[in-house]
């Protein structure tokens, strides 16, 4: 009797569950799933996304995502009893496929543990080898070159999901196995408009919206929402505008619901960022995958990132790349401002929002340079291509192909 096929997933931030969760749905109606016997087994660790996908989950690591070395260094216990945690499970489970979903710094240990134990007990409990994907690559290309060389020994397929990415593996590491299966985020947000934005047409007569994205981290939020409330303030005294908080999930909503004043007149929502991106004029995010959402969306934003000293001289010394948001990177120019640490004020913000609200031209310009980057992506099904590449990892044929896939 054929055994069902069994994955454990690892996701450690809210981008990283809304990732699995997709490649979850792509893998069970792959057809090679569909004409298996029994269905697909799913565990791992992740969030609610995950588990509403199907997914046996020991734990919502979600909950435990950290912002910076400091967090780190301060979590470092709990993370230690996590990471051992996984093992277990996977050395009991002994699932066929471990797919590690960004989460850099645990995920990359996770998967150098693993090859570590399956080539130590080779010949032993059943022989147990399974394939191991990073998906999302680590953005090695930004900082310490040399990690790509630990993914090349440890994984057997990445899954990247920017264009870029694949080139600069083929010329620094040929061996990795790499597809490019395009972002995710096409299909996720497809059926959303990203032209109209009646909150501010003149048949409205509504004040422009602005929203405010401090992040899906307990400390993002304390770091950012100071800096923010001073420069909405500082925006107002010049416009007026509609402003609009969202957050990920109920913790961190009541926690900011807890730090800011009544008379602030903000709106404070917990989800449903798509519908508020399809309506908003201007955003003011932290520096991660939101970028590339309000990208989508061809939202004019200002990006900010504030973290401990600690974190930010390291970063400073090993991060080669000039930008920090993603459609910046990407499109190799400035297209969003980027207000970092100590250039993160509510004057320089505020200033940056003002802009891009009072000059039109401007932000026409925005969106058309948002347009092509998002253009660059490809078009959808992305979960199913990284399905595929998944599955064809036990096809002969397919693993006697060149290492660097499409």
């Amino acid at each position: 009797m054929t055994a069902p096929r069994s994955f454990m997933l690892i996701a450690g931030e809210p981008s990283g569950d809304h990732l699995g969760a997709e490649l979850v749905r792509a893998l069970r109606v792959a057809p090679r799933m569909l004409a298996h016997p029994f269905p697909p087994r799913f565990i791992g660790a992740g969030g609610p996304h995950m588990q509403a996908a199907g997914v046996n989950l020991s734990l919502d690591l979600t909950e435990h995502a950290v912002f910076g070395i400091s967090d780190v260094l301060r979590q470092y216990r709990k993370f230690r009893t996590i990471f051992h945690q996984m093992l277990r499970r996977a050395e009991t489970e002994q699932p066929d496929a471990v797919i590690l979903i960004d989460f850099s710094g645990f995920n990359r240990r996770l998967a150098r543990a693993l090859k570590n134990r399956i080539r130590a007990r080779r010949n032993v409990f059943r022989n147990w080898d399974p394939k191991l994907i990073y998906y999302v690559s680590p953005q090695v290309w930004a900082s310490r070159e040399s990690r790509a060389d630990s993914l090349a020994k440890d994984i057997d397929l990445l899954l990247s999901i920017f264009p870029f990415e694949k080139e600069w593996y083929r010329n620094r590491i040929p061996t990795l196995r790499v597809n490019y299966i395009g972002h995710p985020m096409i299909d996720r947000f497809a059926p959303m408009p990203t032209a109209t934005r009646p909150a501010s047409s003149p048949s409205t007569k509504l004040p422009p919206l602005v929203l405010l994205l401090p992040g899906s981290r307990q400390r993002e939020l304390d770091s950012h929402l100071p800096v923010l409330l001073e420069a909405v303030a500082l925006i107002r005294s010049r416009t007026t505008i509609r402003v609009r908080m969202i957050l990920p999930n109920a913790r961190l909503t009541d926690s900011a619901r807890e730090q800011i004043p009544p008379a602030s007149n903000l709106e404070i929502q917990t989800g449903d960022l798509s519908e508020s991106l399809g309506e908003a004029d201007l955003a003011i995010a932290s520096s991660g995958t939101v970028t590339m959402e309000c990208a989508f969306f061809r939202v004019p934003t200002v990006v900010i990132y504030k973290t401990s000293r600690l974190t930010y001289e390291i970063g400073k010394r090993i991060i080669r790349v000039k930008s920090i948001a993603m459609p910046n990177i990407i499109a190799g120019e400035t297209i969003y401002p980027e207000r970092i640490q100590e250039a993160a004020t509510a004057g320089n913000i505020a200033a940056d929002a003002l802009n891009l609200l009072e000059n039109p031209e401007q932000t026409r310009r925005v969106r058309e340079q948002l347009a092509s980057v998002i253009a660059s992506l490809g078009t959808g099904g992305a979960s199913h291509r990284g399905a595929e590449a998944i599955l064809d990892l036990w096809n002969v044929h397919a693993r006697a192909d060149s290492p660097n896939q499409t």
